[in-house]
């Protein structure tokens, strides 16, 4: 734990702690429980003790915001083919050796953050820049839950969704919270045995179960899994065969689950690519389990990128990479279930009545320059 956290530095109160006998403060936002005295931060290094108390140092400071397709998210039975606002700020609370946004989630130097916005500001440019929903993401939202919320207040009073982005390593208190502003969530399910989690993450796949039973059985938020697979390390056949069927049993078929592919990155380059090989044999396992959407990632691959019906398996919705080639799904209504337009079985997800055009591009958007960060109501 770090010790320079300084009454010089902008700060806002942050939530979910409690004072210990000894003197530190016990932060109860995610398991860790990081005991700390005056100065320090905790593991994450954004949430910390000053004055007695815990305070963010990253609200309203954002990494960089950019324009994204829903599908990137990975979601793509949310809003399929409409753009998203995705932003981060630094910072993360598990320590993933093999983490692919590492420069952002594992920044120690919080001078990068220069894109400053209040939760207005980042509702109101969501809306000018068209799109349909604002992504919490590139480092994990729990950490800067207080900032996450209150951009999600205030986006869906303009009528805009919210989507998650997540490990799940959240406290059953903050967590109430947190997935109450959300209305989509791709859970992070990262391997599928708790060696794999205390080796490569320092933390424990139970937790990140029981959160996603949580967002399943007790939320509306709509929600999808990924699992990076990475060589030798969570790609077995057993392991994959336990994970899809658990989704099965306890989440149900109709989750989507996101096989990706790992490249080498911060602390594990010594591992390589997986192969294609890998994902398509995640793919059937999925299947075979009885999930009836499951995609691959990271690889150009149309047949396993696209959804299919689960009553008569004819292509739904065709996609290259992240662009629409295919519709064959009618809406329930507006963000509702939709059927399939040549069986009539019903898709699970969240539609239109039309798929948005937004394609593949990605569009970087400086907010600084017109909008200040505001302070914490």
């Amino acid at each position: 734990m770090s010790t320079d956290l300084n009454d010089t530095e902008a700060t806002v109160p942050g939530r979910y702690w409690r004072a210990l006998e000894d003197g530190r403060i016990q932060c109860d936002l995610c398991p860790r429980e990081c005991k700390l005295r005056e100065g320090q931060r905790g593991l994450c290094f954004v949430r910390g003790a000053l004055d007695g108390r815990m305070v963010l140092t990253t609200y309203g400071r954002s990494s960089g915001f950019c324009i994204d397709p829903i599908e990137k998210k990975p979601l793509n039975h949310f809003l399929p083919g409409t753009p998203v606002l995705s932003f981060g700020t630094a910072g993360c609370n598990l320590t993933c050796k093999f983490c692919q946004n590492w420069d952002i989630s594992k920044s120690r130097e919080l001078d990068r953050l220069m894109d400053n916005a209040s939760p207005d500001a980042i509702a109101e440019a969501a809306l000018r820049a068209g799109c349909r929903s604002v992504a919490y993401t590139y480092n994990d939202p729990v950490i800067f839950l207080e900032y996450a919320v209150d951009v999600a207040a205030a986006c869906r009073a303009r009528g805009l969704a919210n989507v998650a982005v997540t490990a799940g390593y959240i406290s059953p208190g903050a967590r109430e919270e947190f997935f109450a502003a959300m209305d989509a969530v791709n859970l992070d399910l990262k391997g599928f045995t708790e060696g794999f989690y205390r080796d490569l993450c320092t933390g424990r796949l139970e937790t990140v179960l029981e959160t996603a039973r949580y967002i399943k059985h007790r939320t509306p938020a709509w929600l999808e899994l990924t699992t990076l697979l990475i060589p030798g390390r969570n790609d077995g056949d057993a392991e994959l065969t336990a994970l899809a069927e658990w989704v099965v049993g306890e989440l149900g078929p109709d989750t989507p689950l996101h096989f990706t592919a790992f490249h080498p990155d911060y602390r594990m380059r010594d591992i390589p690519n997986t192969p294609p090989s890998t994902l398509l044999r995640a793919y059937r396992i999925g299947r075979k389990a009885g999930l009836h959407y499951v995609y691959t990632g990271n690889i150009h691959h149309e047949p396993t990128g696209s959804t299919y019906c689960p009553g008569c398996d004819v292509k739904l919705i065709g996609r290259d990479w992240h662009r629409i080639t295919q519709w064959g799904v009618d809406s329930h209504g507006l963000g509702q279930g939709g059927y399939c337009t040549n069986c009539g079985a019903a898709i699970a997800g969240r539609f239109e009545p039309q798929p948005g055009t937004w394609g593949r591009k990605r569009r970087p958007v400086r907010l600084s320059q017109d909008a200040k960060a505001v302070p914490h109501p």
